[in-house]
């Protein structure tokens, strides 16, 4: 928010070495990607080999590779990829989001799914699922602490504007910080926001999710393992 004095806010940081949890979109099973653009098997078989012989060799293909699922890291900084989030305006600069804990992950994700859905499918009363995968991703970082701010700002949890914290973030970036942690604004959890991808590393697998909801009846569904009702978010929950 131009002309805000935030530092003040920024006082406190915290040596952190430890696991955050990333949440992204994936697939729960494999698919062929080319069934829909080609006639027939031989023809998916040639598309295949044309993608697999075309794919970057990498080591660390959750990390690297800008087509697979597993972009986990580099996603976020990518400038085709960036978008208005609570800490960035979308058009300077990337921030990679992740949780302490793996359910927070699950409410600020459901978050947005939801709202997609409800612009996209409003009045439609069938069973929508949305596949996930979770990461455990270590972070090395000196970062800004806010987790105790929001109770003199109660504006870095908004709900409806990121207005302050987009300014925030701006600020935090100008001055060279790699990231800050803060409270959740969906749950009783806490969150990480990063801007130096390099504080990253160690990507390893925690979890597939699958998400279902019926926008009527506005109540999201998540399960762990297939048929197995993990958590429920209601439509209290979800605003």
């Amino acid at each position: 928010m131009a002309g805000t004095d935030y530092t003040a806010l920024c006082g406190r940081i915290v040596a952190w070495r430890d696991d955050v949890v990333r949440n992204i979109k994936s697939i729960r099973r494999s698919q062929d990607l080319f069934d829909d653009l080609a006639d027939s098997e031989a023809a998916r078989e040639v598309a295949s080999a044309a993608e697999a012989r075309g794919r970057v060799a990498s080591s660390s293909p959750f990390i690297t590779r800008p087509f697979d699922y597993g972009a986990v890291i580099t996603w976020s900084f990518d400038t085709a990829t960036w978008q208005q989030s609570r800490f960035s305006d979308g058009t300077r600069y990337g921030v990679w989001y992740g949780a302490r804990d793996l359910k927070t992950t699950v409410y600020e994700t459901v978050f947005h799914w939801h709202r997609f859905l409800l612009d996209s499918f409003a009045g439609e009363s069938r069973a929508i699922v949305g596949e996930r995968r979770a990461f455990d991703v270590h972070c090395d970082a000196l970062l800004v602490d806010l987790r105790a701010a929001s109770e003199a700002e109660p504006q870095l949890l908004s709900r409806t504007s990121y207005a302050f914290t987009q300014g925030l973030g701006r600020f935090l970036v100008e001055r060279g910080q790699s990231g800050l942690l803060m409270r959740s604004a969906r749950c009783a959890g806490e969150c990480a926001a990063i801007f130096d991808p390099a504080r990253l590393s160690h990507v390893r697998d925690r979890a597939f999710l699958t998400y279902h909801c019926n926008p009527v009846r506005d109540m999201v569904r998540v399960e762990r393992s297939p048929g197995r009702t993990w958590l429920t978010i209601r439509p209290g929950e979800l605003a």
